[in-house]
């Protein structure tokens, strides 16, 4: 007799993924030019680049947004990258590569910046004007303007789309590690903190969200009409945070995710994604008790784990059980307190 099938996902999930997921090339840039046209004000897009000490990677990320989707072909608007306080020559590197650089002390002055990466994004808000937002990572190698395009796509086709998260496959590169002292590359052993860490989380609190497949990806676009209403987490729990208060703000089919192929990026050693998975655990947690959720009950915990595999299809949804069974103490176990009674 076969094992018992893992249970499948929630059924609004499995309709959802395939309502509200596509591929960059669903979507061709030409085709998006059109409907920033008609849309008027509300097409117009903002691009957003959080940078520390990103002076290696972030004037390359500007170049290919600057040529291929402003100059070649006007789809972005805005493009502006915001320094919190590097100390290399990342606000040179993005100047002279085509950005607005704007310190994130500069903007809303009164207001002591808090360190961290939602801090920045959050004042982005008041140092840009495009009605959609996008948000994108400077740490980003071999970068694809795919990562705009496609994301702000979903923006300006559909009204009802509020949302929007790219998803891609995450490779790991230890450098020198190989036979050779060239890289050894897991193709799928990136995103730890998500899949040990962000991904539990929401299948087991939020499971409405188990569909997405990086769910803390730096890459996503929204409306500025959604953005403006959320709250934004300082630290690295800003793309949890915002996510699940998307989903309670305007509802899960206001949310989408496109395929935008491969995202190299710099890994970071244990210890710091040890205070990253923290910080996120911790945003977790204060929307929990924000919405009276920290209690295990079996209707605030959906014991489910759906995790994604890349198949010659695109990305397939696999759904395990997760197991929260416990044994009682043993000496309150009769059989045991019996065989024992004697020593």
């Amino acid at each position: 007799m076969p094992a018992e099938l893992p249970p499948a996902l929630l059924p609004e999930v499995a309709s959802w993924l395939r309502r509200r997921s596509w591929s960059a090339a669903d979507r061709p840039v030409h085709s998006l030019l059109a409907a920033k046209e008609a849309a008027g004000r509300a097409g117009t897009i903002s691009v957003v680049l959080p940078a520390l000490d990103e002076e290696s990677t972030v004037g390359a990320i500007v170049s290919v947004i600057r040529r291929e989707l402003m100059e070649r072909l006007p789809l972005v608007d805005e493009l502006v990258v915001v320094d919190s306080g590097s100390a290399d020559r990342t606000a040179e590197a993005a100047t002279e590569a085509g950005a607005r650089v704007v310190h994130r002390d500069a903007i809303l002055p009164r207001l002591p910046a808090e360190p961290g990466k939602g801090e920045v994004l959050w004042r982005s808000l008041l140092a840009t004007s495009g009605e959609i937002v996008c948000f994108v990572d400077a740490d980003l190698r071999e970068f694809d303007p795919a990562f705009v395009s496609g994301i702000v796509g979903p923006l300006l086709t559909d009204p009802g789309i509020q949302l929007v998260k790219a998803m891609y496959d995450r490779p790991y590169e230890l450098p020198g590690a190989g036979a050779d002292g060239d890289a050894t590359i897991d193709p799928v052993g990136g995103g730890r903190v998500t899949e040990l860490v962000a991904r539990p989380l929401l299948n087991l609190h939020w499971p409405e969200l188990a569909g997405f497949v990086q769910p803390l990806g730096g890459e996503y676009a929204a409306r500025r009409s959604l953005l403006e209403r959320l709250p934004f987490p300082t630290g690295y729990g800003v793309e949890l945070g915002l996510l699940v208060d998307a989903l309670e703000t305007a509802g899960l089919d206001a949310l989408a995710q496109v395929d935008v192929g491969v995202r190299h990026h710099r890994h970071q050693d244990s210890q710091a994604l040890g205070r990253m998975a923290a910080t996120i655990y911790r945003t977790a947690l204060e929307r929990l008790d924000r919405t009276h959720r920290l209690k295990a009950s079996a209707d605030l915990v959906h014991p489910l784990l759906t995790q994604f595999t890349r198949t010659g299809a695109g990305f397939t949804a696999r759904t395990h059980p997760v197991g929260a069974l416990e044994r009682p103490p043993m000496h309150t176990v009769p059989e045991y307190v019996s065989r024992h009674s004697g020593y």
